[in-house]
C-alpha cells in the first residue's frame, strides 16, 4: 500500500499560489492566523494579563483571512499567473481594515452611538469584503442566501403576513452587522476562532505524522480478511479520519485515493466503490467525539455541554456506519467479492507497535473533556501537543514530525481555516439580520403553524429544506445556517433540542450525496472514474438509513440516549436488525440472491422493525409485525434452493 499512500500524500498538497507575491506572503499570513488561534485557545493571553477581548482578536484574524483569500483566489475561474491590481488592493484593504478594527474595536463598541459615520463606513467595507470573499471561496449559492437575507433587512417591512419584519436604516444596517457582537463578530466566528482552528491543527498534525496511514492500516488489519474486506477498510478508515478532517469532500480526497483503488482491485464496480467511499466519508461529520467540529458548534447553539452532544450522537452514528458496513458485506456476498489478498493485509501487532502513539491524543482529548471537564479548545490543544511530541520522537511509515513539517502544519491550518472563517462571518451576518428584523420569530411561527396540524409534515418539509439549503456548502456552513433557520420550530413543538439539532445536521449533510449537487459523491466518482450522477444515486442507496434514522430519534429520543437503559438498548438493537433486513432487500442478497418478492418482503419487514416502540402508541404493533415478516421471509429464503431474479 506504499504506492497508494504516496499518491495520497501528493494529492493532499494544495496548488501553488497564483503569483510571486502570494507565494511569498501566504505562508506567513496562514501560519500567523494558526498561531493566533492556538495562542488564544491556550488561555496564555489571559494568564499574562493581555487586555484583549475575543472579538477584537477576531478582527485581526479576519484581516489575515481577507488577505489570504484575495491573494490566492482570483475573481474568476480563469488561471492568472500574476496578481491583479484589484486583488492586491482588496488584500491590502482587507488586512488593513481587520487590524484597524483590532486596535479600534473597544472604542467603537463602547461609543458606537457617538461615531455613526465611522462605524457604518467600517461596517460597510467589512461586509463588502466578506461577501466577495464568500463568493470566491464558497460560490454563488451561499452568497445568494446572504443577499436574500440582506434584501429582507431593507425591505422586510413590505413583506405581507407572518413574515413581515422591521426594516433597518442603511447606516444602522452596516454598523450593526459589521461591528456588533450579535452579527458578523458573533457566535459563529467566536466558535470557529476559539475551537475549530485548534482542531484543524490537530487534524493536520495527525495527517502529516502518518495518522491517516495508521487508521487505514488498522482498518485493513481488522477487516481485510473478511468478505468484501476492501470496502470495510474504506468504511472504517473514512469514519475514523472523517471525524477529524471536518470536511466530507477533503475526507474523500485524502482517504479515497487509497480505498477506492483497493475496492476496485477487490472486485467492486467503480460506481459502487465511489458510492461507499462518499457515504463513509460523509458520515465522519456525525462521528463522535469530534464530528468534524460540528459537536462544538452544536453545544454552543443548543446551549448544552459538549459531552451531552457526544453522548447523544453515538447511537445514530453507529447506526449509520453499521448500515454502510452491512451493505458493503451484502454487496460483496451478492457479487462474490473475496477478502483482500493476504500480502496486502498488515499484521495488527506490527501496526499497533508502530503507531500506538496515534491513540494518545484521542485518550487525552476524551479524558480532559469527560473527566477533567476541560473546554474543547484546551482538550484539543493538549491532544495536539501530545502528538507533536510523540510524532517527533517516533515515526510511522517513515513519517516523522520535524520542524519543517510542523511549519507546514501551521501553514495548512491557516489555509484550511480561511474558508470556514468566512463562512462563519456570513453566518453571523445572517443571524444578525434574523434577530434585528424579527424574521427568526416569523419563520418559527409560520413553521410551527404548519407543524401544529402534522409533525410528520413539518419534519418532512424541514428535511427537504435542509437538503436544498445544504447543497454545495461545506459542513460548517450547512449546520450554522440550518441550526438558525430550522431547529426552533421543531423545539417549539416539543422536539428534544439535541434531536432537532442532529436532525438538521443529518439532512444538511445528506446534500453531500444527494443529486443534483452531491459534492462528496462527485469527488469520489472522479477518483473512481465513474459517472458522477450514477455514483450519487448509488450513494443514496447505501446511505438510505441516514434519511430515516433522524425521524426515528426525533419521534423516540431513546436513540439519542434519552430514557431508560433497557429502552435505549432495545431501540438500538431493533434498529440494527431492521437496517440489516431492509438493506438485504435493497441489495438483493442475504444468505443467497433474493427474488423480487423476498426483496420487497425484507424491505417492508425491516422498515417496520426500524420504528421504535416509543414513537407513538401503536408503534409496538408495527415493530412486532415487522419482526414477524422478517422471520417469515428468512425461513422462506432458507427453504428456497434455486432463486430466479
Amino acid at each position: 500500500m506504499e504506492a497508494v499512500n504516496k499518491t495520497a500524500d501528493q494529492s493532499d498538497e494544495a496548488p501553488a499560489p497564483l503569483s510571486p507575491v502570494a507565494r511569498a506572503l501566504t505562508p506567513w499570513l496562514s501560519a500567523a492566523l494558526a498561531l493566533i488561534g492556538i495562542f488564544w485557545a491556550s488561555g496564555v493571553a489571559v494568564d499574562i494579563g493581555l487586555a484583549l477581548i475575543t472579538e477584537q482578536v477576531i478582527c485581526g484574524v479576519l484581516g489575515l483571512t481577507f488577505a489570504i483569500i484575495y491573494l490566492n483566489v482570483p475573481v474568476s475561474r480563469k488561471v492568472q499567473t500574476t496578481l491583479a491590481w484589484y486583488d492586491a488592493v482588496a488584500a491590502f484593504l482587507g488586512f488593513a481594515i481587520g487590524w484597524y478594527l483590532f486596535f479600534r474595536y473597544p472604542t467603537l463598541l463602547d461609543k458606537i452611538a457617538y461615531m455613526p459615520k465611522e462605524a457604518s463606513t467600517v461596517g460597510f467595507i467589512t461586509i463588502l469584503l466578506t461577501a466577495e470573499a464568500l463568493r470566491r471561496t464558497a460560490g454563488w449559492g451561499l452568497l445568494f442566501v446572504l443577499f436574500a437575507f440582506s434584501a429582507y433587512g431593507f425591505f422586510g417591512h413590505l413583506v405581507p403576513g407572518t413574515l413581515s419584519g422591521r426594516s433597518m436604516d442603511l447606516g444602522i444596517f452596516f454598523s450593526y452587522l459589521g461591528i456588533d457582537t450579535n452579527a458578523l463578530l458573533g457566535t459563529p466566528l467566536i466558535i470557529i476562532f476559539t475551537v475549530v482552528v485548534v482542531f484543524i491543527f490537530l487534524g493536520q498534525v495527525l495527517l502529516r505524522s502518518g495518522g491517516s496511514e495508521f487508521f487505514t492500516d488498522i482498518a485493513a488489519a481488522l477487516m481485510g480478511r473478511s468478505r468484501g474486506g476492501s470496502a470495510k477498510i474504506a468504511v472504517v478508515a473514512s469514519g475514523l479520519f472523517g471525524s477529524i478532517s471536518g470536511s466530507a469532500v477533503s475526507n474523500v480526497a485524502s482517504t479515497g485515493v487509497i480505498t477506492i483503488p483497493l475496492m476496485r482491485q477487490g472486485g467492486y464496480t467503480a460506481r459502487v466503490a465511489g458510492a461507499i467511499e462518499a457515504v463513509a466519508s460523509t458520515g465522519g461529520q456525525i462521528m463522535p467525539p469530534i464530528m468534524g467540529a460540528a459537536a462544538f458548534l452544536m453545544a454552543e447553539l443548543a446551549d448544552v455541554l459538549y459531552q451531552e452532544v457526544v453522548v447523544a450522537a453515538i447511537l445514530p452514528a453507529l447506526l449509520y456506519y453499521i448500515s454502510v458496513f452491512l451493505q458493503a458485506d451484502l454487496e460483496a456476498g451478492k457479487i462474490g467479492i473475496k477478502p483482500v489478498p493476504e500480502e496486502q493485509i498488515p499484521a495488527i501487532g506490527r501496526v499497533m507497535k508502530g503507531g500506538w502513539y496515534f491513540l494518545v491524543p484521542f485518550i487525552i482529548l476524551l479524558g480532559t473533556l469527560f473527566w477533567l471537564n476541560a473546554p474543547p479548545e484546551k482538550a484539543a490543544l493538549f491532544g495536539a501537543v501530545s502528538i507533536c511530541v510523540l510524532g517527533s520522537v517516533f515515526s510511522y511509515n517513515k513519517k516523522k514530525l520535524t520542524l519543517p513539517i510542523l511549519w507546514i502544519c501551521l501553514k495548512k491550518t491557516g489555509e484550511v481555516s480561511v474558508d470556514i472563517i468566512i463562512i462563519g462571518a456570513a453566518a453571523g451576518l445572517i443571524i444578525g439580520i434574523l434577530e434585528a428584523t424579527g424574521l427568526s420569530f416569523g419563520l418559527t411561527f409560520m413553521l410551527v403553524e404548519i407543524g401544529e396540524g402534522n409533525l410528520f409534515l413539518l419534519l418532512g418539509l424541514t428535511a427537504i429544506i435542509c437538503i436544498i439549503l445544504g447543497m454545495g456548502m461545506p459542513t460548517t456552513a450547512i449546520y450554522f445556517l440550518l441550526a438558525v433557520l430550522a431547529t426552533q420550530p421543531l423545539i417549539k413543538l416539543g422536539v428534544e433540542p439535541l434531536a432537532a439539532h442532529l436532525f438538521v445536521l443529518y439532512f444538511g449533510l445528506m446534500s453531500m450525496i444527494t443529486p443534483p449537487v452531491a459534492l462528496a459523491a462527485f469527488t469520489a466518482a472522479k477518483l473512481a472514474d465513474a459517472g458522477p450522477m450514477g455514483t450519487a444515486l448509488a450513494a443514496c442507496q447505501f446511505g438510505w438509513p441516514a434519511f430515516i434514522v433522524p425521524f426515528l430519534f426525533v419521534l423516540a429520543p431513546n436513540l439519542i440516549m434519552v430514557g431508560d437503559t433497557i429502552d435505549i438498548a432495545v431501540a438500538f438493537f431493533t434498529a440494527v436488525v431492521g437496517i440489516w433486513f431492509a438493506s438485504a432487500g435493497f441489495i438483493g442478497f442475504l444468505t443467497r440472491r433474493l427474488s423480487p418478492t423476498l426483496r420487497a418482503t425484507y424491505i417492508i419487514g425491516g422498515l417496520g422493525l426500524l420504528i421504535p416502540s416509543e414513537a407513538f402508541s401503536e408503534a409496538y404493533i408495527i415493530q412486532i409485525g415487522g419482526a414477524a415478516i422478517c422471520v417469515f421471509a428468512f425461513l422462506l429464503e432458507r427453504r428456497q434452493r434455486d432463486v430466479v431474479i
